[in-house]
This record gives C-alpha cells, sequence and structure tokens, in this order.
C-alpha cells in the first residue's frame, strides 16, 4: 500500500505531484517567513557608545556601524533627540549586510532595508531585528542592548 496526500485516497499521479508540491512550498515559505526573536549570530549585546564619536550621526538620518563590539550592529538617528539600533545581520540568511546611503544592502541577496529596518526591495525577506536603545542624556550615551 502506497501512502498519498492527505485528501487524494484515489488520485491520479498528476494531482498527488501537485498536492506533494504544494506541500513541499508551502513548508519552504513558512520556513524562509519565520521570523526569531534574535537574529542567528547576534548572541547577547549590551554596549554603550558616544553618538558624538560617530560623525554620521550628527544628521538626523545618519548611520553608523557601532565599533568595539564582535556582533554587527547599526545605530540610526533616527530624530534630533531619539536613536534606533539594529542587527546588521539579514534575516534572510544570516548575511551581515552593508550600510548603503540612507538604509542597507545585503550583499549576497541584494536585499535592501531603509533607516526604519523595514525591507524595501531586492530578495523578499522581513524587517531587520530591532534592538533596544535607551539614552542617557546627561552623560551623552547610548546604551544597545538584545
Amino acid at each position: 500500500m502506497t501512502s498519498t496526500p492527505s485528501g487524494c485516497l484515489d488520485c491520479t499521479r498528476r494531482q498527488f505531484l501537485a498536492l506533494g508540491s504544494l506541500a513541499a512550498v508551502s513548508s519552504f515559505l513558512a520556513a524562509c517567513g519565520s521570523d526569531s526573536s534574535e537574529p542567528t549570530g547576534l548572541g547577547q549585546v549590551n554596549v554603550t557608545v558616544r553618538p558624538g564619536d560617530y560623525l554620521a550621526l550628527a544628521v538626523v538620518g545618519g548611520i553608523a556601524r557601532v565599533q568595539g563590539i564582535s556582533a554587527p550592529v547599526a545605530l540610526v538617528r533616527a530624530t534630533e533627540s531619539s536613536y534606533r539600533a539594529f542587527s546588521m545581520i539579514c534575516p534572510h540568511q544570516g548575511t551581515v549586510i552593508a550600510i548603503s546611503g540612507s538604509g542597507f544592502r545585503c550583499p549576497n541577496h541584494g536585499a535592501t532595508f531603509n533607516g526604519t529596518g523595514a525591507w524595501t526591495g531586492g530578495e523578499r525577506t522581513s524587517r531587520l531585528f530591532e534592538l533596544t536603545v535607551s539614552s542617557n542624556a546627561s552623560a551623552g550615551t547610548i546604551t544597545i542592548s538584545t
């Protein structure tokens, strides 16, 4: 007795292959669209930086890669007084992305993201993983953590 997909007890070879292909594609797409709470390879991040040390952050919309930590993290100046931080690990396949103008680009698959971490084009994927940012105005520092 051969095994058949659910709902195909007496189906043709063509129907069997169509249902099997549909099941395989559905599984693949579900895996591609998964949104984990922490990107692969990022690990635990807890770093304090001075935005004034990064020339790119002198203007709203500026983006700088945070130095001094092993995890690739970008800091974005969102407004005059607020910042956002993103993992620079592409959610598609874990490649380290690059800062490109006012956003980001994956060198392997061409996925592009804007300064808010949203996917904007290229290989379809989810948005960039955003890290927690807290500021200490009196010290002039930003703490980034997962």
